[in-house]
């Protein structure tokens, strides 16, 4: 298990991601799924990010190639893909995520727009990492196939989204130590092709149930959970909220 920690962010502030980009977290993810950036933000904020050396990740709105491509032309590190129901869309995402011969995709980076470099096509395939997210019935029931689908370097668990679709809660999800159960059949799975196993924990407290499960690729709070933390930090610090 490859242990890393992350921030999840919904924002498309430039200098929030900057300042968070710089705080020292392993590396930040960019939702476009269920957060404000769209393609227009994300040619901004690659542009931005390109002078940081923390890696960033896009969560894509969906298995899209056009989405997945534009993402990685922007400097995304990876991609995280949602709404996998099957090892035929986890296929399908990773060749949107590779140059030909690898995959299908176009060429079209951003860096030389922006007066940069853009790396080789053989750089870029060895380089990038695609997560294929597992959060629906269908892709823990093809959990196998997907994970020894050339091309998906990782699967990526959406917890609160497994669960409802299970049936169940996130308390109950990481409750779960059955050596058949969800969380430890992802986990095998992956193991058993060499993959890394990563997931929104939202919180340290959950990151360390998620760890407990063989789950080291966490992205361990959100951009508005620590700005919550700081300030419910500064008005407990300031416990004299009388001026005179």
């Amino acid at each position: 298990m490859e242990s890393s920690r992350g921030i999840w962010t919904s924002t498309a502030d430039v200098d929030l991601l900057l300042r968070l980009a710089g705080s020292g977290f392993d590396w930040l993810a960019l939702d476009a799924q269920h957060g404000p950036v769209d393609r227009a933000a994300l040619h901004v904020l690659g542009r931005a990010l390109a002078s940081v050396p923390t890696p960033f990740l896009v969560r894509v709105p969906a298995v899209d190639a056009a989405w997945i491509g534009a993402a990685l032309d922007a400097g995304a590190a990876g991609v995280v893909v949602p709404s996998v129901t099957s090892a035929a869309d986890a296929e399908r995402a990773a060749l949107a995520a590779r140059y030909p011969p690898l995959g299908e995709r176009s060429w079209g980076p951003f860096a030389p727009l922006w007066g940069g470099v853009a790396q080789d096509p053989e750089a870029a395939n060895e380089l990038v990492r695609c997560w294929v997210m597992v959060e629906t019935p269908g892709a823990l029931d093809d959990v196998e196939a997907i994970a020894a689908t050339p091309g998906v370097d990782g699967l990526f668990v959406g917890p609160l989204d497994l669960a409802l679709s299970l049936g169940t809660t996130v308390e109950a999800l990481l409750d779960d130590d059955d050596p058949d159960g969800p969380l430890a059949r992802v986990v095998a799975a992956a193991g058993r092709q060499g993959l890394l196993v990563g997931a929104f924990a939202g919180s340290p407290a959950a990151a360390r149930r998620l760890r407990a499960h063989g789950i080291g690729f966490l992205a361990v709070t959100s951009d508005a959970a620590v700005l919550a933390a700081g300030v419910r930090a500064v008005l407990a610090e300031d416990t004299d909220p009388d001026p005179a």
